[in-house]
């Protein structure tokens, strides 16, 4: 489902929407201090100085990233902005998870890397793509609608990409390597269900407002914003880093 309409007569958001998106929007300002996939200082000394398995600090990493991961919470939130169905959610839910584990777990295993600014502006234009999507901005302007799941598929292959590629930057050890990033993507996945109840819960609560159709504009829009915001920040970088 999506909005065809735009209603310009939108309140205020409500005070469950505004906990939702005000803090979503905090840590998507944060990138003015960090790359998205950035691994904090004290994380990325431990990733370096560890050798051989170690499967919970693994799961723990994991889960952190994916709370903390702005931009993964964004086009999560993007995602299930209109899925009411928990079986629909499962599918779309597992379509990411497939793409982003997939391209993590390759690309540090096989050593693919891309730049991390511009693997990141792509993760910026995920949010941007869900947000029009949800906005019926599509076929409004085509006249059709992409296919929802093959996208998110493909935006989880970029996400998992940009985490590899920022992995990769610290040289973690070959000992123990297949296990830890199993145990990482584990963490990511605990992760991932941990800000998806929040999300579910939050919308949950919002969608019983008479005014959630009205406000659900606006909030997308939010959305949209915050995508150009990551996008740009990555491509200015880009040029200041070259």
């Amino acid at each position: 489902m999506n909005l065809n309409i735009r209603d310009n007569s939108v309140p205020g958001l409500s005070r469950l929407a505004v906990v939702l998106f005000v803090t979503i929007a905090a840590l998507a300002l944060h990138a003015s201090q960090a790359l998205a996939h950035n691994v904090t200082e004290g994380d990325a000394g431990y990733i370096q100085e560890i050798w051989g398995v170690n499967i919970i600090p693994f799961v723990y990493l994991g889960a952190k990233h994916m709370v903390t991961g702005y931009d993964h919470i964004l086009f999560l939130l993007g995602v299930v902005f209109f899925l009411y169905r928990m079986k629909e959610v499962a599918i779309y839910v597992s379509l990411f998870a497939l793409g982003h584990s997939t391209t993590m777990l390759l690309g540090v295993w096989f050593g693919w890397g891309i730049n991390a600014y511009v693997i990141d502006t792509i993760i910026g234009l995920s949010v941007v793509y869900k947000a029009l999507d949800n906005l019926g901005a599509y076929q409004r302007w085509f006249g059709f609608q992409p296919n929802t799941k093959a996208a998110t598929l493909i935006f989880g292959l970029f996400h998992g990409t940009g985490l590899a590629t920022k992995i990769l930057d610290y040289d973690i050890a070959p000992d123990g390597l297949l296990a830890n990033l199993l145990a990482f993507n584990v963490g990511v996945e605990v992760g991932q269900i941990m800000a998806l109840a929040v999300i579910l819960i939050v919308m949950g609560y919002w969608r019983k407002s008479a005014s959630f159709y009205r406000q659900a504009y606006t909030a997308n829009v939010i959305m949209m914003s915050l995508g150009f915001m990551l996008m740009g920040y990555q491509i200015a970088g880009y040029f200041v880093a070259a």
